[in-house]
C-alpha cells in the first residue's frame, strides 16, 4: 500500500482544497492529512475560523482522506514520514523546494494550486463585504 501525506490548515474549505486532496490521493492508496493544531496556528500567528476539532471533523468526511493527524511543529514532518511509512509527501507548488529535505525519506511532489480560489481570497472578500 502506497501512503501519501499532505499538510495544511484547511480552514474555510473550498474546491481548491478538495482538488489538492483528490490529486494527492491519486498518488497512492492511503492519504493522511496533517492539519495545523490551534496551538501551532498561534505560534505561526494565524487564526483559523474553524477550530482544529471542527476542521478535523470536516476533513474526515471527505472521501479522499483516510486519516487526519495534528501538525504541532514545523519539525515534525520527518518524524511523521518515518512513523507512518510515507511513500509520497505532497504540498502546493507555492512551497516548491521548501521540503526537498524529505527526499531522503520519500518522494516529494509539489502540485499546482487551483487557480481562482484561496482561503486568503475568501477572507479578503468577506472582509470587504462588511
Amino acid at each position: 500500500m502506497k501512503k501519501v501525506i499532505t499538510y495544511g490548515t484547511f480552514d474555510l474549505l473550498h474546491w481548491g482544497h478538495i482538488n489538492i486532496l483528490k490529486r494527492a490521493k491519486d498518488l497512492g492508496d492511503y492519504l493522511i492529512v496533517a492539519i495545523s493544531s490551534d496551538e501551532f496556528n498561534d505560534i505561526k500567528g494565524k487564526k483559523s475560523f474553524h477550530s482544529y476539532e471542527n476542521r478535523k471533523f470536516i476533513l474526515e468526511a471527505i472521501k479522499y482522506v483516510d486519516e487526519v493527524i495534528p501538525e504541532n511543529t514545523w519539525e515534525q514532518k520527518v518524524i511523521d514520514v518515518k512513523e507512518n511509512e510515507i511513500d509520497t509527501f505532497v504540498m502546493g507548488d507555492d512551497w516548491e523546494g521548501k521540503f526537498d529535505f524529505l527526499k531522503e525519506h520519500c518522494n516529494v511532489v509539489y502540485l499546482p494550486r487551483t487557480e481562482g480560489i484561496s482561503t486568503t481570497q475568501i477572507k479578503t472578500e468577506l472582509a470587504a463585504a462588511k
